[in-house]
């Protein structure tokens, strides 16, 4: 992870075998996962406590569950964040169409850069 800094990185996916694979790049990156909320109610309890520089949310959670309010109470906290999902940009609602979106499948490296990036100020 030449030069980057070590974050302690949230991930909200309801998809066990890519919440893995997005751990494990995120180790291989050199951060810290905190945790893994695979559902809405497990996401708002971990971004509104846990001690996170940063959080990968997936947008569709399954069960109509959506991470919108996760992102919600991020912002209110202060905590950058990512979205990761295969509809693009498409899936955003209007507060958060401007936040670094990722779209599934993506590589270690984009997810670098998208850290990186959404990190950058902090």
């Amino acid at each position: 992870m030449s030069g980057s800094i070590c974050r302690r990185v949230l991930v909200v996916e309801d998809e066990m075998m890519i919440a893995m694979m997005v751990e494990d790049m995120l180790t291989d990156l050199g951060h810290e996962v905190v945790g893994v909320a695979p559902n809405l109610k497990q996401a708002l309890a971990l971004a509104a406590s846990a001690q996170i520089d940063v959080a990968v949310l997936d947008i569709n959670l399954g069960g109509g569950e959506r991470s919108f309010p996760v992102a919600q109470l991020l912002r209110d906290r202060g905590v950058p964040f990512l979205f990761a999902t295969g509809y693009g940009t498409l899936g955003l609602e209007a507060p958060f169409q401007d936040t670094v979106t990722l779209k599934k499948p993506f590589q270690i490296s984009d997810l670098g850069k998208a850290v990186e990036a959404v990190t950058a100020t902090r």
